[in-house]
């Protein structure tokens, strides 16, 4: 059966119907836990967000930021999140690559929501070296994810050479798609960003982590 690995398509069709996975019953009890976490996090911050979606995180590091610029690689799902009418004053959208991201603002924050478990592993240091660059030392990062839980999170249906955990997710089309989702431990995380981060401090509820440091 073939099956789609583009997951920048894949977040393309999704787009409409993304934010119902904060709908989940199970998940209602994480959520202003999270919420609070990212808040306090960013608050007083001028924060590039990677990846932003459809918006749900940007209202929230909005709401304590002094300015959020809220940054994806697609446009339909920018369209939803330029929808929400945000204050313009304090956030601003535009399409870009995480991976080549080209910002000439001055930043106190990079924020990431539910973006790092989409960078495989063999990756995950080039793309911390690539934040360093462009936003440079001491600067604020603030990254949330998922968390494995049996029976609320989408199976694994296979784990490759290097680690790398996949799923299989079906558009609102119908269109089946292999998805990239790691879920990592707080040790692995530690390990992978110690070379990148100083004052490394992670949060677990039971659904979703939540990750502060300071780029070496």
């Amino acid at each position: 059966m073939n099956l789609n690995t583009n997951i920048t398509a894949y977040y393309a069709q999704r787009a409409a119907s993304y934010e119902e996975v904060y709908a989940k019953p199970e998940r209602q009890a994480d959520l202003p836990a999270v919420r609070e976490f990212v808040r306090n996090a960013l608050a007083g911050q001028r924060v590039c967000e990677i990846a932003c979606g459809t918006g749900y995180w940007t209202a929230e590091a909005a709401a304590t930021a002094l300015h959020v610029h809220a940054t994806d690689i697609n446009p339909e799902v920018l369209e939803i999140a330029a929808a929400k009418h945000l204050p313009a004053d304090k956030v601003t959208f535009a399409l870009a690559d995480a991976f080549t991201l080209d910002v000439d603002q001055p930043f106190t924050a990079c924020f990431a929501a539910f973006w790092w478990s989409h960078v495989l592993r063999d990756q995950q240091d080039d793309f911390m070296e690539r934040l360093r660059a462009q936003f440079g030392k001491d600067t604020l990062l603030v990254m949330i994810d998922n968390v494995y839980v049996e029976g609320s999170s989408t199976s694994i249906a296979r784990t490759d050479l290097r680690g790398n955990t996949f799923q299989i997710r079906t558009s609102a089309n119908g269109e089946r798609f292999e998805v990239l989702k790691n879920f990592p431990s707080d040790s692995s995380l530690r390990k992978r960003l110690a070379a990148h981060l100083r004052d490394i401090r992670i949060q677990r509820v039971e659904h979703y982590w939540m990750l502060t440091g300071r780029l070496k």
